[in-house]
């Protein structure tokens, strides 16, 4: 015969191991933490920050008048709008082209992926000038497409878009590998169209590796100087970028000028980097 237990007494569980209270954290480094700390800080001030404080400081050692003269200058001021107005044209096309590309290489098979594998990464190690000489043949007088393009802004953005094409692509594709294909055949299977299922659920999952990969497109295409000054034929107030502007107030010995140009790509990749880190963070809360 049992014996039900009282209304009121309270279900019991088996016991199980007695968990170890968790320490409280007070914060401070351990030595090796510390020593960990000083050598990444000591590394990034010589690599990075102390190159950046110095063309800061070039750009107004003879000055603030100076400095505004350099970079108000029609030459560089022209030369700066081109580079920046075409580094963000390349940066929206790389979101929407390499966020296509990397959809096809994960989630179609055909033949000759492998070999489209390896062509994405043929600009991270071809040298930028040997890159310019093939865009030149191709694109060139006598190419084999019969357009033109050097000596146009638009081979200046066709450079561009060559030598930041992998970083939207190999910043998308690992995140769709990873996401879940159910969750999209479940809202297939519930009615959703394909635009509502990518728009409510795939793209709010990759668009922080969109928004990462389109940053650093961005900030190579800023600089870029090697694949560009081919095909662009340098001409000045139409298709010289700031690069080979710098390049040229060295040649003729204005340090300053140079540094001034210089110091305004550094303020304009800042601010828009940091605003694209702000909507990545956005969209990683909002996924």
């Amino acid at each position: 015969m049992t014996v039900a237990p009282p209304a009121d007494a309270a279900p019991t569980t088996p016991a199980g191991p007695a968990r170890r209270p968790r320490s409280a954290t007070s914060g401070a480094l351990t030595p090796a933490a510390t020593l960990n700390l000083g050598v990444c800080v000591l590394w990034l001030s010589l690599i990075v920050l102390l190159p950046i404080a110095a063309v800061l400081f070039d750009s107004v050692s003879d000055g603030w008048g100076a400095f505004w003269a350099a970079v108000t200058d029609p030459l560089a001021r022209s030369a700066i709008t081109l580079t920046v107005g075409s580094a963000l044209l390349v940066t929206v096309i790389n979101a929407v082209m390499g966020t296509l590309i990397a959809w096809i290489l994960v989630r179609d098979s055909f033949p000759g992926r492998r070999l489209v594998e390896v062509v994405i990464d043929i600009p991270f190690a071809l040298p930028t000038i040997v890159a310019g000489l093939i865009l030149v043949s191709l694109y060139g007088p006598g190419g084999p497409f019969g357009v033109n393009l050097v000596g146009t802004k638009g081979g200046v953005v066709l450079a561009m878009l060559f030598v930041t094409l992998p970083f939207v692509v190999r910043s998308v594709q690992p995140v769709l590998i990873e996401m879940d294909v159910d969750v999209e055949e479940a809202a297939a299977s519930l009615g959703a169209s394909g635009f509502t299922t990518f728009r409510r659920i795939v793209l709010p999952t990759i668009l922080p590796a969109v928004l990462a990969g389109s940053a650093l497109a961005f900030a190579r295409a800023l600089g870029e100087y090697g694949s560009i000054i081919l095909i662009s034929a340098n001409i000045q107030g139409e298709t010289e970028v700031a690069s080979a502007r710098m390049l040229a107030l060295l040649e003729s010995g204005d340090q300053a000028g140079a540094a001034a140009v210089a110091s305004i790509l550094l303020v304009v990749a800042i601010v828009v980097l940091l605003l694209m880190d702000l909507l990545r963070r956005w969209a990683g809360r909002r996924g």
